[in-house]
């Protein structure tokens, strides 16, 4: 039986873990929350991690465009409009003026256009040591465990939240990244019968989390806000690595 002076070193030991990993402290939770709460119980203390790396699988382009938008509208929320990313890739698919209806200016984001995927891969853990920047979103064909874990070494220490898209997922290995994420469109749903698109709406999959519960939700982003469609799926925490 553990003595009282062990758990108090354990229990330090993993607060310590956990704020090394973008977890915040029950006593910092308020600065970083998503005014998002039915997302944020699945990571531990309830809280969304910053500091950390955040992994996105988007294996076909309409994936890849709701990806991005889900992305950037967590960054307005957890940056009320006042961060500056990096945006790191080879397709050149992002129109930058939609950004605003997420919350993101275009003036906030500095895009760097790369083709090999070893120059994105330096890019990106090169801006992730930038202490000044809020975030950077890297688009990567696949990562090996190896180099997500440098990838996490390099945000423990900068803070800066890192988001990687993955555009294979033929082969998915397992990562050091706190967080795999899965986002999918849906068809809009028109408002009091009006013609045209309707507001945003996604599935979005925890498939991953690290010391949390995996998760999948229909969300609907309106007037910069999410909103749930429907209860979630939720599994129990285990130990497994995060992987395929």
């Amino acid at each position: 039986m553990q003595s009282l002076a062990q758990k108090t070193i354990i229990d330090r030991l993993q607060k310590q873990i956990l704020d090394l990993e973008g977890y915040k402290s029950e006593a910092q939770q308020q600065q970083s929350k998503l005014d998002f709460a039915i997302i944020e119980k699945h990571f531990p203390n309830q809280v969304f991690p910053t500091g950390t790396i955040h992994e996105f699988v988007s294996g076909q382009p309409e994936h890849m465009a709701c990806t991005s938008a889900f992305i950037f509208a967590l960054l307005s929320k957890l940056h009320s409009n006042k961060g500056i990313y990096v945006w790191i890739g080879k397709q050149r698919q992002l129109f930058a003026s939609s950004l605003i209806f997420f919350g993101i200016h275009p003036h906030q984001i500095i895009f760097i256009n790369l083709v090999k995927q070893k120059d994105i891969l330096w890019a990106t853990e090169e801006a992730l040591k930038c202490r000044s920047l809020s975030g950077v979103i890297s688009e990567l064909e696949g990562i090996t465990f190896a180099q997500s874990q440098r990838l996490q070494l390099t945000v423990e220490k900068s803070k800066v939240t890192g988001f990687i898209l993955r555009t294979q997922t033929d082969r998915i290995h397992a990562t050091a990244c706190a967080a795999r994420w899965q986002i999918t469109p849906i068809i809009s749903e028109n408002q009091e019968n009006l013609p045209g698109v309707g507001f945003a709406r996604w599935k979005v999959e925890l498939l991953k989390v690290r010391n949390g519960s995996t998760a999948s939700y229909t969300i609907t982003y309106k007037h910069r806000k999410f909103a749930t469609e429907q209860a979630a799926k939720t599994y129990p925490f285990t130990h497994q690595a995060i992987g395929s």
